[in-house]
C-alpha cells in the first residue's frame, strides 16, 4: 500500500508457495501414503521439497510427475514405493497431480481477479476523491460538473462494465477452487476405506500364507493323511480362516467399487471444468446439470434435498464451460438463500425452439423489489464479507453469451425460482455484455 493507492501487477509472476498452501497439499500427500506410498513429496522444478508426507528417501521412486502453469513447470510430484506397487502407485500419483492442477489454476485466477478488481475500484475511489475536493473549491466548476455529471457518469459505468467484462471471465472459473476442498473430501472417503480394506486382506494374506506353509511342512514329514488332515482342520480353525475367504469377496468388492467411485469424481470434475476443451460445440444440458450437482455433492450432503425434473433436450452449440457457471451459481445460491434445508428443483424442458432450465427452492424468495438489482455485479443481500454478489452476476453474462436469458419469479408453493431460456439455435443479436 502506498500514497497513491494499492499496487498490483497482473503480469507479475506468483510464488508457488502463495498458490499452493500446506492446508490444500498435505491432506492429498498424506492420503496417498495412507493408500500405500512409502513418501510422497512435491518439490519445485530443481527438486527441493516444498510439501512431504511420509518417508520421501525410502524404498523406490516410482513416480516424478511435472506441475505445469501457463505452460511452464513449476513443481513436481514425487513418489517412493513398493516397486510391485508401481502401477496402482503411479495412478494415485496421476491422480495427485490432477488435482493439484485444479488448486494451483484456481488459486491463480482468484488473486488475478482479486488484485485487477483491487485495482479498478482503488483508482475509482482515487479519482471520486479529487472531483469531490474539486466540488467544494469551486461552485462555478461544481455546476459545470453538475450539467454534465450525467454524461460522466454514463461514461464511467461504460467502463466499468468493459473491465467487469474482463473480470467476470475469471471469476467464472474462480468457484473451482472453492469445490477442491469438497473434491479432495469425497476422493478421501473412497480411499480410507479402500486402506481399510487393503490393510484387512494384508492380514487375511499372512493367515493363508501360515496355513500354506503348514501344509508344506506336515507334507515333508511324511505323516499319515489322517494325521494331517486332523491337524490341519485345528490350524484352520485356529487361524479363522472360513470367515476369512467368506469376507475377502466382500472387500475386493467393496474396494472395486471405491476405486470406481474415486474415478467416476475426477472424471465428473474434469468434465465440469472443461480444462482440455475449447470453443464452441454441442453440449447436452442435461449431462451438465448432473455433473455440476454430482461436484457439488459435499456441499448439497446433509443440507439439501435435490428433486429432478429433467425432459430429453437437443444439443446446444455453445462454449462447454458456460453451462457449468450458469447451474454451478444457481445451485449455490439456492442453498445460501433458500433456508435451514432447502428443497431445490431442478427441471429442464424443451418447446422445439428454447429450452427451458429452472432452478427453485423453498426458501423467503426475493422481494420483488430487489428482482431489478440481483443480478447487478457486487449487489447481495449477504452481510459485508460473507459474498462478492459476483454469482449471479455471472449467471447474467453467462446467460448472455449463449444467446438466451435469465429471470427470476415466485417458485410453486413458494421460494425462488430462477429460469435460464435458451435458443436451441443462438442469435448472433442476442448476444451482448452487460
Amino acid at each position: 500500500m502506498t500514497d497513491d493507492g494499492l499496487n498490483f501487477l497482473v503480469g507479475e509472476e506468483p510464488r508457488l508457495d502463495n498458490l499452493l498452501l500446506a492446508g490444500d497439499v498435505l491432506p492429498l500427500l498424506r492420503a496417498l501414503v495412507a493408500a500405500g506410498a512409502a513418501g510422497a513429496c512435491l518439490a519445485d522444478p530443481a527438486g527441493v521439497e516444498i510439501f512431504g508426507a511420509g518417508e520421501p528417501d525410502a524404498e523406490e521412486m516410482l513416480a516424478d510427475l511435472t506441475l505445469f502453469l501457463e505452460g511452464e513447470p513449476v513443481a513436481r510430484v514425487r513418489v517412493r514405493g513398493d516397486a510391485a506397487r508401481r502401477r496402482e502407485l503411479v495412478a494415485l500419483a496421476e491422480l495427485l497431480r490432477t488435482a493439484l492442477d485444479t488448486v494451483l489454476r484456481s488459486s491463480l485466477k482468484r488473486a488475478l481477479t482479486t488484485g485487477v478488481h483491487t485495482t479498478v475500484v482503488q483508482q475509482s475511489y482515487q479519482e471520486l476523491l479529487l472531483k469531490n475536493e474539486e466540488l467544494t473549491l469551486s461552485e462555478a466548476r461544481y455546476r459545470e460538473l453538475a450539467r454534465t455529471l450525467e454524461e460522466r457518469v454514463q461514461e464511467r459505468t461504460e467502463e466499468l462494465r468493459r473491465a467487469l467484462a474482463h473480470l467476470l471471465q475469471q471469476e467464472k472459473m474462480a468457484a473451482i477452487g472453492q469445490l477442491a476442498a469438497g473434491v479432495a473430501h469425497e476422493i478421501n472417503n473412497p480411499l480410507g476405506f479402500i486402506t481399510s480394506n487393503l490393510h484387512t486382506l494384508q492380514k487375511y494374506v499372512s493367515r493363508f500364507g501360515t496355513m500354506l506353509a503348514f501344509y508344506r511342512d506336515h507334507l515333508a514329514l511324511d505323516l499319515p493323511l489322517e494325521t494331517v488332515a486332523d491337524q490341519a482342520e485345528l490350524k484352520w480353525r485356529e487361524l479363522k480362516l472360513t470367515p476369512a475367504l467368506d469376507d475377502v469377496g466382500d472387500l475386493l468388492s467393496q474396494s472395486l467399487s471405491g476405486a470406481e467411485r474415486v474415478t467416476r469424481i475426477v472424471a465428473d470434475l474434469k468434465g465440469f471444468s472443461h480444462v482440455d476443451e475449447a470453443g464452441e460445440m454441442p453440449v447436452d444440458l442435461n449431462l451438465e446439470l448432473e455433473r455440476t450437482v454430482t461436484v457439488l455433492s459435499s456441499q448439497l450432503a446433509g443440507r439439501a434435498e435435490i428433486i429432478r425434473e429433467l425432459q430429453a433436450l437437443p444439443p446446444v452449440v455453445c462454449q462447454p464451460q458456460l453451462p457449468g457457471q450458469i447451474f454451478l451459481n444457481l445451485i449455490q445460491n439456492a442453498l445460501t438463500h433458500g433456508g435451514t434445508h432447502p428443497t431445490i428443483t431442478l427441471a429442464t424442458c424443451c418447446d422445439g425452439e428454447r429450452i427451458r432450465i429452472s432452478v427453485a427452492d423453498d426458501g423467503p424468495g426475493v422481494p420483488t423489489g430487489l428482482r431489478g438489482q440481483i443480478f447487478e455485479p457486487f449487489f447481495t443481500t449477504l452481510p459485508v464479507g460473507s459474498g462478492t454478489g459476483m454469482g449471479l452476476a455471472v449467471v447474467w453474462e453467462a446467460a448472455l453469451r449463449m444467446g438466451g436469458t435469465v429471470a427470476v419469479a415466485d417458485a410453486p408453493g413458494g421460494g425462488a425460482e430462477f429460469v435460464v431460456t435458451i435458443p436451441i439455435v443462438k442469435e448472433a443479436s442476442h448476444v451482448q455484455i452487460r
